[in-house]
């Protein structure tokens, strides 16, 4: 699969192995300089090193090899189905279950679960991990996710994804008590530059990133906001409210790394609402999922 990466002036004078970094989420850094090291990267139509310095306007044209990818087994399971028709199925995601699975663990996922209730019929567009799978959300995230059952509705979905016209709700508890009633945070968002695992804001290799929040409700410590994506990098809401310091409550990866509530595992987020137009109606159709319950119960220990 050939991706063309266009340098911008925030991009410029990066080496070419973190540049590519930046903009492809899903590689790791070892694996872009093992594609660098095999020529499968050109830049304006020529082989460099990934020493190379990246200049303004430079066209990058990655190759990343098609993966080979195990079989995944379909896993009959209890899924919370929200709406599902001929193209879509709308899930509302338990806390601690992994969208879809990566190499070395094929199991328990909810594409698992979605290949048996689905019998199959799933977009291919994504390959043999991710059938179906056209965003998703993190393991200890809940709420709302869209599977796509055929590649014309994926299609679809995507190139409204791309243009940022889907409607995506997300409430929260952050730490501290925010002043004001909403804000917009709009800050790039790459791979963190020493630690794989984490994303950071990143004015130089980073993807464009846009967040708005508004507070719902003030604790003694702590805030419910609602958060409304624009963009939907990795991690987004949790980078940047940590970067305006409010990280979420739970979150042990970008807040304090002892959550201060017992037995709270990962951080609080709900994906609460998700709208978009049909791919094959043309009508706009919106889905809501209830908070957990374990969130109800949070807030009344707030309150």
């Amino acid at each position: 699969m050939k991706q063309f990466l266009t340098v911008t002036e925030e991009g410029k004078d990066s080496r070419l192995d973190a540049f590519i970094s930046g903009q492809l989420e899903d590689l790791s850094r070892s694996y872009i300089q093992k594609i660098l090291k095999n020529g499968g990267v050109l830049v304006n139509g020529k082989a460099v090193k990934s020493s190379y310095r990246v200049a303004e306007n430079d066209v990058v044209e990655v190759t990343v090899p098609e993966p080979e990818e195990p079989e995944v087994a379909a896993e009959p399971m209890e899924l919370d189905i929200i709406y599902e028709d001929q193209d879509l199925i709308l899930i509302n995601k338990p806390k601690g279950m992994v969208v879809h699975p990566a190499a070395g663990h094929t199991s328990g996922t909810l594409v698992n679960g979605l290949l048996a209730h689905c019998r199959g019929d799933l977009s291919g567009i994504n390959g043999v991990l991710r059938p179906g799978i056209v965003h998703r959300i993190d393991m200890d995230t809940t709420g709302v996710l869209v599977a796509c059952k055929n590649d014309f509705a994926h299609q679809s979905i995507a190139d409204q994804l791309k243009v940022h016209s889907i409607t995506r709700k997300y409430y929260a508890i952050v730490h501290g008590v925010i002043k004001e009633e909403e804000g917009t945070v709009d800050a790039p968002i790459g791979r963190h530059p020493t630690d794989r695992k984490k994303m950071s804001i990143n004015y130089k290799n980073g993807r464009e990133a846009v967040t708005h929040y508004r507070v719902l409700q003030r604790f003694e410590k702590y805030t419910y906001v609602e958060c409304q994506l624009e963009t939907g990098r990795t991690h987004q809401i949790r980078v940047h409210m940590a970067s305006i310091h409010h990280p979420l409550l739970g979150d042990t990866v970008y807040g304090p790394a002892k959550c201060p509530i017992p037995g709270l595992q990962g951080q609080t987020l709900h994906a609460g609402v998700l709208g978009f137009v049909h791919p094959r109606t043309g009508e706009y159709m919106e889905f809501s999922a209830p908070l957990p319950e374990y969130f109800q119960k949070l807030l009344k220990i707030l309150k």
